[in-house]
């Protein structure tokens, strides 16, 4: 049996298969007795309960006309798929040069000669340098636009974790 239920607190609607003694709204987390939940339909057929859902929510959104018109919801679904626009078409639609857009998304908004975030850039000196000091870890960061002062917490940050070890003045990844 399923049944296409409400919730009191939010006005969600879902469908529940068989029947429990109690339910759980799956959007606002509201727990109530299966008896006090309002059930709009009960029936044994699953896509029975389902088209009523999807008219109830059409009329909602005060689409109820435009859902009449549909055979059956399921066809809704082959509908959309006819209609969907891919980004070059809604671009060149909305006047934009498709490839001016995929080139500024290419770009790095930090600049050419940063690549990653700023984490990252730390990670990777620990990586590149050969047991570097915080002196050079700072520089090669600086090289890549990240500020010493980063640097510094990031490698405390690291060290706490237990991600990297000192000893001499020496870092190393573990």
């Amino acid at each position: 049996m399923y049944a296409l239920v409400g919730c009191s607190e939010c006005s969600n609607l879902w469908i529940i298969e068989g029947r429990s003694e109690t339910t759980q709204c799956p959007r606002c987390g509201s727990r109530r007795k299966y008896e006090r939940r309002k059930k709009f339909v009960e029936t044994d057929d699953a896509d029975h309960a389902r088209e009523v859902r999807a008219s109830m929510l059409a009329n909602r959104q005060g689409e109820g006309d435009a859902f009449a018109e549909v055979a059956h919801y399921a066809d809704l679904e082959s509908q959309v798929e006819d209609g969907v626009v891919d980004d070059a078409e809604y671009l060149e639609a909305s006047g934009l040069d498709v490839g001016n857009v995929e080139a500024a998304g290419e770009r790095d908004p930090r600049g050419p000669s940063r690549s990653g975030s700023k984490t990252e850039i730390v990670e990777r000196a620990l990586e590149d340098l050969e047991e570097p000091t915080e002196e050079e870890v700072i520089a090669y960061a600086g090289e890549r636009g990240v500020s010493a002062e980063y640097v510094e917490r990031a490698l405390e940050k690291l060290l706490r974790s237990g991600e990297v070890s000192e000893s001499r003045g020496r870092y190393r990844r573990l």
